[in-house]
């Protein structure tokens, strides 16, 4: 648990949230938020469960700065591409990456896969060309 966590924590605990719901708002575990509190006398009374303010949809995954949401939208995660990139770069495992597929090149016949694409057929630039132009013929 890093400063800017715990400045975090003590902020959102004097805000009345529940150790849950900050644990969630800033990845770290129920029981870590709770022995941090234990430890620095912020144990006392919790928000109120049914007033729909959540830490994690108020403020900002990275940095903590509050957000300003915007109806009919999407919700907002990051402050800024700074944050978002910055917070991404350090959860790796996080990343869930569903759009890996497996192929095998028309040209050559080795097998390759490519991330986002379901429609390649080439493992190359080189084998497209390759292939496209095998005729040896090309423009005249």
């Amino acid at each position: 648990m890093n400063t800017e966590q715990k400045e975090q924590i003590c902020r959102l605990r004097k805000e009345g949230y529940g150790y849950a719901s900050i644990a969630r708002a800033l990845g770290l575990t129920k029981s870590q938020v709770s022995a941090y509190c234990r430890r620095n006398y912020l144990t006392g009374r919790l928000a109120d469960p049914n007033d729909g303010n959540t830490p994690g949809a108020a403020y900002c995954q990275c940095c903590g700065k509050p957000l300003m949401q915007h109806p009919g939208r999407k919700e907002m995660k990051f402050c800024s591409d700074a944050c978002r990139l910055k917070w991404w770069n350090s959860h790796p495992g996080d990343v869930n990456k569903k759009a890996f597929y497996t192929f095998t090149c028309a040209c050559c016949g080795k097998t390759f896969t490519a991330y986002g694409n379901r429609h390649r057929k080439y493992c190359s630039h080189a084998c497209y060309i390759q292939d496209r132009f095998k005729g040896g013929g090309g423009h005249e």
